[in-house]
């Protein structure tokens, strides 16, 4: 468990606004209007100007449908799940935070949108409040941080993604070695480096 928050990232110089989604949880409202809060404080702290949008859903569970509608829309540039899920008597907490968990990560991967975790799987509502109202591991304050994080590393990945038809030369001993012989019916070259031909 973490037990420290991490750094404020440095604002994100973007070509567009940022736009947050937050899918929030409207069960326990005291420990998820905390998150949400602590949330969007933090959001605004390091980029004034993003746009947030809120999305309420009736629990946890609900989240993650909500989320893959919000994806599939490609307006906005991170989605944000809040959350809070008490343990119980019985695994029904349990069953919920692992379906939530993969709903989001399939979300995430389907859509290639970066999905900011923090639906909380806690024993009991002293550790909701410290990490939902807290400020040492405000667990609202980091989802912010991550989202921004996120959003760089996001940057980054397509700065250097490389245009189509700009494929690099293919080796020639690649080359030569599938070549096809004078007169053969023997499919073009192909190289190894790249599966193209």
């Amino acid at each position: 468990m973490s037990t420290k928050l991490p750094t404020r990232p440095a604002k994100v110089l973007l070509s567009s606004t940022p736009r947050f989604a937050i899918v929030a949880s409207e069960y326990n409202p005291e420990f998820v209007q905390a998150l949400v809060n602590n949330t969007c404080k933090e959001l605004y702290a390091i980029e004034e100007h993003c746009v947030i949008e809120l999305f309420g859903v009736p629990g946890s569970f609900e989240i993650p449908v909500i989320a893959e509608m919000i994806a599939a829309q490609k307006r906005h540039d991170v989605i944000i799940a809040l959350g809070v899920i008490l343990q119980g008597k019985t695994k029904h907490a349990d069953l919920i935070a692992s379906s939530v968990s993969d709903g989001l990560q399939h979300v995430a991967l389907k859509h290639a949108v970066p999905v900011i975790h923090e639906v909380l799987l806690l024993s009991s509502e002293e550790d909701a409040r410290e990490r939902c109202s807290g400020s040492k591991l405000n667990r609202g304050i980091e989802a912010a941080r991550a989202a921004f994080a996120m959003l760089r590393v996001r940057e980054e990945v397509q700065k250097k993604k490389a245009p189509r038809g700009n494929h690099p030369p293919c080796p020639k001993k690649t080359v030569a070695k599938h070549a096809a012989r004078p007169g053969s019916r023997s499919r073009p070259a192909k190289c190894a480096a790249c599966s193209r031909r």
